[in-house]
């Protein structure tokens, strides 16, 4: 082999498993490149377990290193678990699984103060002993089947990496990150996530069924005596880090633009929203939905390997990132148009390409006295 055609260290290390965190490349180009083939290796490893689902993947992925939570919802059977189970497998991360159920209370999330006898002097102290939420990717299962009590738990958590207990502060490790499911089908028994609880999530992303080949591979797979393994391929030191590398990629300012005139046109109340948006949607995307929709687009664009954001990153993570931020009203319900229509809708409305003018426009307004002088 030519020495033009060997690959670069960093490739080798992650082709040989895992890496120390040292060797990530201290250059953020070459670290775009080695954050592009881990996330090539991870696709291929949880491709050992989990067949098809390859757009839900890359957005569990894309919300990992935009360090955000994402909320799954599909229908019971699609393995769900699984891949949230695998995915922490192939990252080396430290992994919890909690049930959520009707009688759960915060204390069994978030941990709680016991007395503790010292058996040597016989004295007894309050000692505080943690909740499954102390780990590094938290599956919160069927989280609309408790109370909204319980489910606030969360809040700090999944907000500022810490939880408070009697008035004192434990920070969780990092990375960090909640994935919880709901199940669309059955709605007795159970207690939908308030809005400022489903804001709290980057992305909500939907797990469809499989098509027949793939459903076909599934049956094969899980009815044999093997069970497939996975290898890591990150630690939890080099993701913190690859995280770090992602909110550095540059953003052109047409494409900021363009990401923000989506969510200030998803307001009915905005004086340029379309009349169709004024119909059918009650409330629109916050400021959450713009930061999220340029953090999601960063890290599209990274696992992509490319150092800059596209309007296209943009477009394919609006629908993860802003679905459960479009709350839509009873005419929308009554005429069947989900808040996913609406994005599509949206999408076909703001053109790319007119926030592209506008910024030419004003590049053309600083740059014409120095061309003339």
């Amino acid at each position: 082999m030519s020495e033009a055609s060997e690959p670069s260290p960093s490739r080798n290390l992650l082709m040989a498993g895992l890496t120390p965190a040292s060797q990530i490349p201290e250059s953020d180009t070459e670290a775009v490149q080695f954050l592009r083939s881990a996330y090539v290796r991870l696709t291929e490893e949880i491709g050992r377990v989990i067949v098809g689902q390859s757009g839900v993947i890359e957005e569990l992925l894309i919300a990992l290193f935009a360090k955000g939570h994402c909320l799954l919802e599909g229908v019971p059977g699609l393995a769900k678990t699984l891949m949230i189970r695998t995915l922490a497998n192939c990252l080396s991360l430290q992994f919890n699984r909690i049930q959520f159920t009707p009688d759960l209370m915060p204390a069994d999330i978030t941990g709680t103060e016991l007395i503790q006898e010292d058996k040597l002097t016989g004295t007894r102290e309050l000692r505080f002993f943690k909740g499954p939420i102390f780990t590094n990717i938290l599956l919160a299962d069927e989280i609309n089947r408790t109370p909204p009590k319980t489910q606030a738990a969360l809040l700090e958590a999944m907000q500022e990496h810490q939880v408070t207990v009697a008035g004192k502060r434990y920070p969780l490790d990092e990375p960090f990150f909640v994935l919880a499911t709901q199940n669309p089908i059955e709605q007795e028994g159970t207690y939908p996530l308030p809005e400022a609880q489903l804001d709290r999530f980057m992305f909500k992303c939907f797990i469809d069924y499989p098509s027949e080949d793939e459903e076909w591979e599934i049956v094969c797979r899980t009815t044999g005596d093997e069970e497939p393994q996975v290898q890591a391929v990150l630690t939890a030191s080099q993701i913190v880090l690859l995280q770090r590398i992602v909110r550095r990629v540059p953003v052109p300012e047409y494409v900021g633009r363009y990401a923000l005139r989506l969510v200030r046109l998803s307001r009915p109340h905005h004086p340029e929203a379309p009349e169709w948006i004024r119909r059918y949607v009650a409330w629109g995307a916050g400021p959450r939905g713009s930061q999220y929709l340029i953090l999601g687009a960063k890290a599209r664009a990274v696992l992509h390997g490319r150092y800059h954001v596209l309007p296209e990153d943009i477009q394919v993570v609006a629908y993860p990132a802003l679905r459960h931020r479009i709350l839509t009203n009873f005419n929308a319900e009554a005429e069947g148009i989900r808040s996913d229509e609406i994005i599509r809708r949206l999408l076909e409305f703001v053109n790319a390409s007119e926030e592209s003018n506008w910024l030419r426009g004003q590049l053309a307004k600083i740059l014409r006295p120095t061309a003339s002088s």
